[in-house]
């Protein structure tokens, strides 16, 4: 993921340059319970009213009254992570706070389980983890405001499945690439990058957008890029 503003700043302080090098992309993947058959796609804005710090959403009947009035179990990665940071930021908003009684687990194991196992579940994870469990959980389409989008390889790729897409980084300081290991690395990584990152679930990037990183990275092009 991008580095955090903080982080940024402090580089800029410390006269920390680096190399912005995006490797894929991810798309953050709402999933509920395999057995769930009342819904269908789920707005923005109403993942804002479940999530948000102070929610009144205690039922699923609150967000849409034909919905069962059965308990929202909600579960997510924990606040450490960058999947929690990205998800906060996209729903509800950079400034705003998340609600907290929701079981939370750097593990994306404890969450499958545990969605796996209520009707009534809800959570959200990387794309790549709903790839290894679909015939665990069932994927939630998104209305980012042209209508609901399911995440797949397409639609991350493209843009169209928003706002949960992301692209995903690797930062390389330009002086270690003086180090024969670490360049050759690097290059390794960005050559081989399309049947890595399908390894682990993300989605390769464009081929243009492949040689640009190349080019940006031969050439030492330092700063932000996106």
């Amino acid at each position: 993921m991008m580095p955090k503003e903080k982080e940024v700043k402090k580089a800029k302080e410390n006269n920390i340059e680096y190399i912005e090098l995006p490797v894929a992309y991810d798309g953050l993947s709402v999933v509920i319970n395999k057995d769930n058959d009342f819904i269908d796609y789920l707005t923005v804005k109403e993942l804002n009213a479940i999530w948000k710090y102070g929610s009144s959403m205690k039922k699923w009947s609150d967000v849409r009254a034909n919905w069962p009035k059965k308990d929202i179990k909600l579960y997510g990665p924990g606040t450490d992570s960058g999947t929690f940071d990205y998800f906060k930021e996209a729903i509800i908003g950079k400034k705003n706070n998340i609600r907290s009684d929701f079981t939370k687990s750097e593990d994306d194991n404890v969450l499958v389980t545990g969605i796996a196992g209520s009707k009534y579940a809800l959570g959200f994870f990387g794309y790549a983890y709903y790839a290894e469990n679909k015939d665990k959980l069932k994927v939630v389409k998104i209305d980012g405001g042209g209508g609901p989008v399911a995440p797949t390889e397409k639609t991350i790729n493209d843009g169209s499945y928003t706002p949960l897409s992301r692209p995903i980084f690797i930062y390389v300081n330009p002086v270690s690439t003086q180090m024969k290991q670490v360049d050759e690395f690097v290059n390794f990584y960005l050559l081989n990058a399309k049947n890595l990152v399908l390894e682990v679930g993300y989605v390769p990037l464009p081929d243009d957008l492949q040689e640009k990183t190349l080019f940006r990275y031969q050439n030492k092009i330092t700063g932000k890029w996106f």
